[in-house]
């Protein structure tokens, strides 16, 4: 009868000690965003000039136009298929690209203005800090350029069924053309498992550089690999090196006919080939390596 006396408390302990580390590291992660505004800053800035583009280029060809809408499906095509392809593209590099900025910088900033002291003394670990740091560049970046993507993709839509309204193009071979509907889960595939799996072992390199880093943190995250793979040319006249961060950088081989869309080729990498992938498990183990190793660091290192 004791022991299960005794098991109840300590149950609740267990359970509010959770509760609390949860709402630490979900308060650490909305710190990250309100003190780095270009998370959300350069995706919705990129969103605006897509936007504003396409639907210049569309007003251009409708004045142009004379009489019925051309029914040439190449044409239509580029205008109405491509551009939202591209609309994904840029938001999403733009978004890949600040994360890479972000992770040079989320453990050497805070040693540089030396408010490494300041967090230090606060009850929060090295392990949940760094968590929620790495959280910004696999989680947090992907699905906002995915939300922006898609409400940028609906307004490039909107905007075009009213400037090519009274052209005689049917609004469902417009809306058709758009694939609204599909891309988005194409998309939101594609962002859990490239830039949320497969990137993980760049941002962990990143953060680790960030850490260990005593100046000029961007420079000794990219000329070691330069180096490593100038000597393998020099030395064996071979490129596995370069052509191993290639792959890391486009994705993960997936067969597609020439000439595929971006929306084809996401398409033709199921999930079991992708979990089958033997990159991703070593990726990921590589990865969490780099995030430990810069756990200790910042234990450790104090500030610059």
């Amino acid at each position: 009868m004791n022991t299960s006396a005794n098991t109840v408390p300590e149950l609740h302990i267990a359970q509010a000690g959770q509760a609390s580390a949860a709402r630490t590291f979900l308060w650490l992660v909305r710190r990250e965003i309100w003190e780095n505004r270009s998370i959300y800053i350069v995706p919705s800035v990129s969103a605006v000039v897509i936007l504003g583009s396409h639907l210049v280029e569309t007003m251009i060809l409708r004045l142009r136009m004379h009489g019925a809408w051309p029914s040439d499906p190449e044409r239509l095509h580029k205008l109405l298929g491509e551009h939202y392809e591209v609309a994904a593209a840029v938001i999403m590099g733009g978004a890949f690209l600040v994360g890479v900025f972000y992770s040079l910088d989320a453990l050497y900033g805070e040693r540089r203005d030396r408010s490494i002291l300041f967090w230090k003394s606060m009850p929060v670990s090295d392990l949940t800090t760094v968590l929620a740091k790495v959280t910004i560049p696999l989680a947090v970046l992907p699905l906002l350029s995915f939300v922006i993507t898609v409400a940028t993709q609906a307004l490039m839509l909107l905007g075009s069924s009213l400037i090519l309204m009274g052209s005689g193009l049917s609004e469902t071979t417009l809306w058709s053309y758009s694939s609204l509907f599909h891309f988005p889960m194409m998309l939101l595939y594609h962002i859990v498992t490239v830039h949320g799996l497969w990137y993980a072992p760049i941002y962990g390199w990143l953060l680790f550089v960030s850490a260990w880093a005593p100046r000029a943190p961007f420079l000794w995250a990219f000329l070691p690999p330069f180096l490593i793979g100038g000597v393998e040319k020099l030395a064996f006249n071979t490129t596995h090196f370069f052509n191993l961060l290639s792959s890391r950088l486009m994705g993960p081989d997936a067969p597609a006919p020439p000439g595929a869309s971006m929306m084809d080729i996401m398409a033709s990498l199921g999930p079991l080939q992708f979990l089958s992938e033997p990159g991703l498990w070593i990726g990921l183990v590589i990865a969490a390596a780099f995030l430990g190793a810069a756990v200790r660091l910042r234990r450790s290192r104090g500030p610059v």
